[in-house]
């Protein structure tokens, strides 16, 4: 007797690539994923291009005031409206429905026997909601330079000390910024992926990134130590502006890059270590529970005392980071080079700033406070030189200098060298450079100049 043995067929788990490609195509599948990416390519353009032609601009934004004058500008306040509102947006609608999703369709069991692999599912999806971000992310950059340029043109964009940014910087700093903030935009991408695991069909696992963004960011509006302001993985957000000084201040950009992708990996982890620790037989385990929420909050708040530990040590920046010298330094440096741009649009004999050889000199609260920290109650006198004149030049200028170290500098006399008026140049009328202007003050503990 011949015994014929069946030969069974033991069945593989669908590979990472062809489980990524279903999940991507399941995404851009859904309406809201598809309006999102088109609004996130055309949106940018169409808002740039009408600001910039406008004469009321949004000077309480970074680079606001330079909307009109240079095409670079507008994709910086894009950046910067995107840091604070739309890409927690994005974040909560791609990474933090991805798992949660099923949960709602009841499609896991489907999902499980079509893959076979929990690691795989985890890898896919993760992988899915990332190249989403990502072109969500190029979308906004790249259609505001578009707009900006289209509308206003490639012009010398003015950096936050003053100084004017050749046509071929400004494009590399602009692009080089969007590239930072994908650090934040990680974690947040993350802590979407960790909501959606633990919160299940609950809607509050949508809200996860856009509370956490929202709480971080009002947490940079208050007068917290610096230590702990870097140790929040949103302050690649903000951070980003140092890029536009000389020397540039990559201190606090790069620490807030760090941040973010620890709290990326950290994360990441704790969401797959309790994907995988599910119980996919039992229907009524979404996952959620005390103690998927402990596991999930509690790594995350240690590691918050962790960074600020080691920040605080290691620089050491347990103040507000905003010192008299500082501001000096930086309110003089700025009008120094503003002051030749002015010159240039005066058609004025040049100057160097050597030959400026500008101070400035700031008090806080009329000299009754201790100048340090924020506040808008700064006062600076700024005196400079000119050749062959023996008499100094002074102008005052009002500050009001924010939790994060920028400051808006308002021209309060004389009104021939910082009051409001229009100056020719060739790409038409703009107000004077010295009216108003925008600096930053580096928190990190500095070593000055020569």
């Amino acid at each position: 007797m011949t015994a014929t043995v069946a030969e069974t067929t033991v069945a593989r788990p669908v590979s990472v690539s062809r489980a990524y490609r279903f999940e991507l195509v399941k995404l851009l599948a859904q309406w809201r994923v598809r309006a999102l990416v088109l609004a996130c390519w055309i949106a940018p353009a169409l808002f740039v291009a009408a600001v910039s032609q406008q004469d009321s601009l949004p000077v309480d934004t970074l680079f606001g005031r330079w909307m009109n004058a240079t095409g670079w500008a507008g994709s910086l306040v894009m950046l910067g409206f995107a840091g604070t509102y739309a890409l927690p947006l994005l974040t909560s609608v791609v990474a933090g429905d991805v798992f949660a999703s099923e949960d709602r369709l009841g499609t896991w069991r489907h999902l499980l026997v079509a893959v076979r692999s929990y690691r795989r599912i985890f890898a896919a999806k993760a992988l899915a909601s990332l190249t989403v971000l990502f072109v969500l992310v190029a979308g906004m950059a790249v259609s505001g330079i578009v707009g900006g340029l289209a509308a206003v043109g490639d012009q010398p964009l003015a950096g936050l000390d003053g100084h004017l940014l050749s046509s071929g910087d400004a494009a590399g700093k602009v692009l080089l910024a969007w590239v930072c903030v994908l650090a934040p935009t990680l974690a947040l991408a993350a802590i979407g992926l960790l909501g959606s695991v633990v919160l299940g069909r609950s809607p509050m696992g949508l809200l996860v990134p856009v509370v956490v963004a929202l709480a971080m960011a009002l947490a940079q509006m208050l007068p917290l130590p610096v230590a702990v302001r870097l140790a929040l993985p949103t302050y690649a957000f903000v951070s980003w502006d140092g890029l536009f000084s000389a020397p540039a201040q990559l201190g606090p950009l790069l620490i807030g890059i760090a941040v973010s992708l620890v709290w990326a990996i950290l994360a990441t982890a704790l969401a797959y270590f309790l994907f995988l620790r599910r119980d996919f037989t039992n229907l009524t385990d979404e996952g959620a529970g005390r103690r998927a929420l402990t596991a999930g909050a509690l790594p995350l708040a240690g590691l918050v005392a962790v960074t600020v530990a080691i920040v605080g040590v290691s620089t050491p920046s347990w103040g507000s980071g905003i010192e008299q010298d500082k501001v000096q330094r930086s309110v003089a440096t700025a009008f120094a080079h503003l002051y030749r741009l002015q010159t240039k649009e005066l058609n004025r004999p040049d100057v160097s700033e050597a030959q400026l050889a500008t101070t400035a000199a700031c008090t806080k609260g009329g000299g009754m406070n201790t100048p340090e920290g924020p506040g808008n109650d700064w006062r600076c006198v700024v005196s400079w030189h000119l050749p062959d004149v023996a008499a100094v030049g002074t102008a005052i200028y009002q500050l009001d200098v924010t939790p994060d170290g920028r400051f808006m500098a308002d021209g309060d006399g004389p009104k021939e060298v910082n009051g409001y008026f229009q100056v020719h140049t060739p790409s038409g009328d703009t107000p004077n450079p010295l009216w108003q202007f925008d600096g930053n003050v580096e928190l990190l503990p500095t070593t000055p100049k020569g």
